[in-house]
């Protein structure tokens, strides 16, 4: 049985349901489309690379690019349109041209664009496949949606999220822990004292100061080196000066003479 999504491909004819067919009261709304850019397209020039450009129409409204000078096969766009969406038209068309500067500009591949992924989820980004005029695949092309209104937009980016309170936020009740009681070890509460200080023993509880050594410093011991020798001891300068005495050390000598020093 032949069906409206039976020219789509596989991968693309699982986002449109047939219970995607119920939205409705998209008559004035706005849709969103951004044209990023083609790939693989057909190439028409022999010589130097392509100019392409694409062509959104979405009822009377059409709209088109700028041209992606040796844009080739895979041109770059990033250019938004706005449309306003009429109930009942769930496609946009699609064409991609080769700009040309002495002759008209080539035809290099046209598609269309269903809608109904994007009116029931509010996004859609999905790479939609042109053709030439004989049927051949010419490229495809990168189309980004958005529709604001949609019923289900919210429920694809965050299923799992908590519903929002519809009242005033309540503040959260904490329950009162439990009572501690005393462990069942150690000496009873009254033992200790209350006092923040620690208890000294009394002042008569410490020997009399007169127990205690006189402070200072040992009395000096009596030298233990000998004495040094008067200086008379010490013989003088040598050699003596002229006409003096010989000098001879005091001491116990035998009677020598001269004595021995």
């Amino acid at each position: 049985m032949y069906s409206q999504f039976s020219h789509l491909q596989p991968s693309q004819a699982q986002f449109y349901p047939s219970s995607a067919m119920s939205v409705s009261g998209i008559q004035g709304q706005l849709l969103e489309v951004t044209v990023v850019g083609c790939s693989k397209l057909k190439d028409t020039e022999w010589i130097s690379r392509q100019d392409p450009y694409v062509c959104v129409e979405y009822g009377s409204n059409k709209n088109r690019t700028r041209t992606c000078t040796d844009g080739g096969k895979n041109p770059t766009f990033q250019e938004k349109f706005v449309f306003t969406l009429i109930e009942g038209l769930r496609e946009i068309n699609v064409t991609v041209w080769n700009s040309n500067t002495l002759t008209y500009d080539d035809f290099i591949g046209s598609g269309k664009v269903q809608l109904q992924k994007v009116l029931s989820q509010g996004f859609d980004d999905c790479t939609w496949p042109l053709q030439t005029k004989t049927g051949r695949h010419a490229g495809e092309v990168r189309l980004i949606m958005h529709y604001a209104n949609a019923n289900k937009a919210a429920t694809g980016f965050a299923p799992s999220a908590p519903p929002y309170a519809t009242g005033a936020p309540q503040a959260p009740t904490y329950s009162a822990p439990p009572p501690v009681s005393a462990p069942p070890y150690g000496p009873p509460a009254t033992a200790y004292s209350t006092s923040p200080y620690p208890s000294y023993p009394p002042a008569s509880a410490y020997p009399p100061a007169s127990a205690y050594p006189p402070a200072g410093y040992p009395p000096p011991q009596p030298n233990a080196y000998p004495p040094y020798p008067p200086h008379s001891a010490y013989p003088p300068a040598y050699p003596p000066a002229p006409g003096a005495a010989p000098f001879y050390p005091p001491g116990p000598y035998p009677g020598t003479y001269p004595p021995p020093y």
